[in-house]
């Protein structure tokens, strides 16, 4: 997806699994089992649009692994999906539940589709025809969706309720991301921006860096990314830029204000996917620079929060030799040739399966909930998800210290060997 062309994100993931593997000496059993997803679904979804064609979209579903429980992970919407890249997000959020010590599994899944080019009855046919497609093949106790790139609360709840219709039962539990009223986690919105600053925070301290010293640019302007700019400036931060997408031109720019990125200023010319409208951005003292300029900027910290294959072995030299910390909110936002850079040059980096694992945490928790059908207020989920964050960060840290490991690499020791022993006690390797 948005990545340059030949990169295939499965590749890479698989790339960094094999490095994993070796260093930690897999055996050859486990390993081949890791490297290739246990189940893969590709179908056609036929809607019927608002003139009275049929119009045929192509959706997938990838479960990586189910070791450590049910499968768990988002489904996107975007015009350049592929199934690579879902394979790719799904062995990721294999890692990414292992690595923050849940009880579940990683999976993934997709629409090829442009929700900017859909109205609202369209997107609930999709919606619905997915659901058609799976549901005997995913549930609360088999694999857990939630909404991810494009998609939203809305979408999660014309699919549980299609899911609901099928199965002739109530469901709450089988997906994530829900209204607040209709079984839906207080705290869900906020959680992955908020568990990026929560490692960044912690990163920060392992630095010696107070964050009020600190500034930032960021990639994005999604749920995500909206979030991490409100707890990192409450921290005392400041944002200079951000980089998003421009729906009317169909490309990216950097909006940049050295005085500081203003969130609600932003909000109100921003569109529901976090596209900024240049005009009203120009209106209100924002510079437009090229999409690649939130990378050059002279700041501490970036974050890139948007998509995968965006800080490559080609663009990382334009990295300011004053940045000290990349907190990676998007997955697979740094290629394997780029980390190579940022190794030697001393960048502190939290991964993404770490960093950004905070939304599929408080989706653990609002499945937990669901199930229970009792619900926790909004600053108690937080406050579990803060200490959830911190104490992976720590663990994955000391790991890192220990066997000076960069931070990616102590991350997924920590993950696959969960997941390796996972199988081996199920007795499946």
């Amino acid at each position: 997806m948005a990545g340059k062309a030949g990169f295939n994100p499965f590749e890479m993931a698989r790339s960094q699994f094999d490095r994993i593997a070796d260093m930690i000496d897999l055996d050859s059993g486990t390993r081949e089992l890791l490297r290739t997803p246990a189940r893969e679904f590709a179908f056609t979804i036929p809607v019927r649009m608002d003139d009275g064609t049929v119009k045929v979209f192509r959706g997938f579903r990838v479960q990586h692994n189910d070791a450590r429980g049910p499968c768990k992970g988002g489904i996107r919407f975007h015009p350049q999906e592929t199934v690579d890249t879902v394979r790719a997000l799904a062995m990721w959020m294999t890692w990414k539940t292992a690595v923050v010590d849940l009880p579940l599994g990683g999976a993934k899944g997709g629409v090829i589709c442009d929700p900017h080019n859909l109205s609202p009855r369209e997107q609930e046919g999709i919606c619905r025809g997915w659901m058609r497609q799976m549901a005997k093949l995913v549930g609360p106790l088999v694999d857990v969706p939630a909404p991810d790139v494009m998609t939203n609360a809305q979408h999660m709840l014309w699919m549980l309720d299609e899911f609901e219709a099928i199965h002739g039962a109530k469901y709450p539990g089988f997906i994530t991301g829900k209204p607040v009223g209709m079984g839906g986690s207080l705290g869900r919105t906020e959680a992955t921006g908020y568990g990026l600053v929560f490692t960044l925070r912690e990163a920060l301290k392992e630095l010696g860096v107070r964050a009020e010293s600190t500034v930032a640019a960021m990639q994005g302007f999604g749920n995500v990314a909206q979030y991490a700019i409100e707890l990192y400036t409450r921290l005392g931060g400041k944002v200079v830029c951000v980089s998003c997408w421009d729906q009317k031109d169909q490309t990216s720019y950097t909006y940049r204000k050295p005085s500081g990125v203003q969130l609600e200023e932003l909000r109100s010319v921003a569109d529901r996917f976090g596209g900024i409208d240049p005009a009203k951005a120009k209106d209100k003292g924002y510079e437009q620079l090229p999409a690649e300029a939130w990378l050059e900027q002279e700041v501490d910290i970036l974050m890139p929060c948007a998509l995968e294959n965006q800080i490559t072995g080609d663009n990382v030299g334009k990295i300011s030799k004053r940045v000290r910390l990349i907190a990676e909110g998007a997955n697979g936002p740094t290629t394997p040739d780029a980390d190579k850079e940022l190794v030697a040059r001393k960048v502190f980096v939290v991964p993404d399966f770490l960093a950004n694992a905070g939304g599929v945490t408080c989706s653990y928790f609002e499945q937990v909930q669901s199930n229970m059908n009792y619900f926790w207020e909004k600053d108690e989920v937080l406050g579990k998800l803060d200490v959830k964050m911190t104490s992976a960060f720590l663990a994955v840290s000391e790991l890192a210290r220990k066997k000076k490991l960069f931070m990616r690499d102590a991350a997924h020791v920590i993950a696959i060997n969960r997941v390796a022993q996972a199988c081996k006690d199920r007795g499946w390797v």
